[in-house]
């Protein structure tokens, strides 16, 4: 069974840091990435950032290139997103995901955790 499970979101002044962490266990041997996605309240689930579970190779969403980076333990089997320089548009439920690409595209992404809450004031 898959599970992904994160952790790590929690109330922040703007300007803050965060660590989210993604724990993972039982994913399919062919996953190919890992991402970050967030969903604000009343919008669409966007994604936020992307990394080849392979070599590491990352992708990331325009408002957050520069200020978020996404990481892997491949012993630990977590995926990490590191965020600097919080703003109150980052305020969202956090979610990680296995995608089939690095489109940041939600509907490419197959298994989801339930999210952990980031909330920038």
């Amino acid at each position: 069974e898959v599970q992904l499970v994160e952790s790590g979101g929690e109330p922040v002044q703007a300007g803050g840091s965060l660590r989210l962490t993604c724990a993972t266990s039982g994913l399919p041997s062919h996953t190919l990435w890992m991402g970050w996605f967030r969903q604000a309240p009343g919008k669409e689930r966007e994604g936020v950032a992307a990394i080849y579970t392979a070599d590491g190779t990352t992708f990331y969403a325009d408002s957050v290139q520069g200020r978020f980076t996404i990481s892997r333990d491949t012993v630990k089997y977590m995926v990490y997103l590191n965020m600097t320089n919080l703003k109150s548009e980052d305020t969202a439920l956090y979610y990680c995901a296995t995608c089939r690409s690095w489109s940041l595209l939600p509907l490419e992404c197959n298994y989801w955790g339930q999210g952990t809450q980031v909330t920038v004031s």
